[in-house]
């Protein structure tokens, strides 16, 4: 008899507990954000992950009715940073800005990566995409992408070097596609972002850089160091209509876009994750953003939460299969 009561006691508790969770964890939800929301970008500061992490964090205060700060993690290629976010506690105050790198590239490079950014994440919003860009120096003798294409196949015995903000970036793998596409083999020379990569093309210790067109756009049009020389999409930019594409410029079928996305670590409350989404579709959709990527020769997202998970499958398959093919490695 005391043991029935015993146990009858216990699974009161038990209930009792449970319908107090409840209530609670939709409060905490229906309250969120009840201080300040960090996005944490794992890239240096200055570059296009900086910019548009910025951007987004600023464009969701409104509807978030709190500040949201921005916070640069780099390393590995920007799996510091987002390994960061998927060990960080699952509340929805700290969000990631993952690129096409560490979504969709980083696993197939990195053997030790320390997330899964399929398991470990929840997508939010597809913040921007924008184009690359092949870029030289103002005094290199090359004028178009013919050029290139001719100096790298007679220069055998010394490879052309190629630039980038860091192994596994889309930049990167541009050039590793920009190999395959052309016939050519170039030396890659990966740095911590575009603030090391860009002076180096300047002062001649690297032959071309490959970086998103929005890091770059304001060296091109000054012109006085740099000379832009393609973009990598399927038609030409808004911002820089007078540089061809790769192509139209001897390399047919040619399109590479780049992308940024927010995540939130796996856990996350779903009323939480709707708040985030519903936020950033929100400030996507404001004037000011679109405005401002206007200027970075970028289009504000338009894939959110599920939707955002299906084109990041779709993108590992398409680079998954690069990364393999010519056998990128991280050094």
């Amino acid at each position: 008899m005391k043991q029935r009561r015993y146990l009858l006691n216990t699974l009161i508790s038990s209930a009792a507990l449970v319908c107090a969770a409840i209530p609670m964890s939709g409060a905490q939800a229906q309250d969120f954000p009840t201080r300040a929301v960090t996005v944490v970008v794992p890239y240096p500061a200055a570059g296009a992950a900086d910019i548009f992490g910025r951007s987004i964090a600023q464009a969701m205060e409104e509807s978030l009715k709190q500040t949201v700060v921005v916070e640069n993690k780099p390393g590995a290629g920007g799996n510091v940073g987002m390994t960061y976010v998927a060990r960080s506690k699952p509340d929805g105050y700290t969000i990631g800005l993952g690129t096409i790198g560490t979504q969709s590239i980083n696993q197939f490079i990195y053997p030790e990566m320390q997330f899964d950014p399929e398991r470990d994440l929840i997508p939010i919003a597809l913040v921007s995409t924008t184009p690359n860009v092949l870029v030289v120096s103002a005094t290199s003798p090359w004028k178009n992408l013919g050029d290139v294409i001719k100096a790298a196949k007679e220069s055998k015995d010394k490879k052309l070097t190629y630039g980038t903000p860091g192994i596994g970036s889309s930049p990167h793998l541009t050039g590793a596609y920009f190999e395959a596409m052309a016939g050519v083999e170039l030396l890659h020379v990966p740095f911590k972002g575009v603030s090391a990569s860009m002076p180096a093309l300047i002062g001649g210790q690297i032959d071309l850089l490959f970086d998103n067109l929005s890091g770059s756009i304001n060296q091109i049009k000054d012109g006085s160091r740099v000379r832009g020389i393609a973009v990598t999409s399927a038609d030409r930019s808004p911002l820089a209509p007078e540089l061809p594409t790769f192509a139209e410029s001897g390399v047919p079928g040619f399109d590479v876009t780049a992308w940024f996305a927010i995540y939130v670590a796996k856990g996350t409350p779903q009323p939480i994750v709707d708040k985030l989404i519903a936020a950033a579709r929100a400030g996507l959709k404001t004037e000011k953003v679109a405005q401002a990527y206007i200027k970075l020769a970028a289009v504000p997202g338009n894939l959110f939460g599920p939707d955002l998970g299906a084109f990041e499958k779709a993108e590992r398959q398409k680079w998954g299969k690069l990364v393999k093919d010519r056998g990128i490695q991280a050094q």
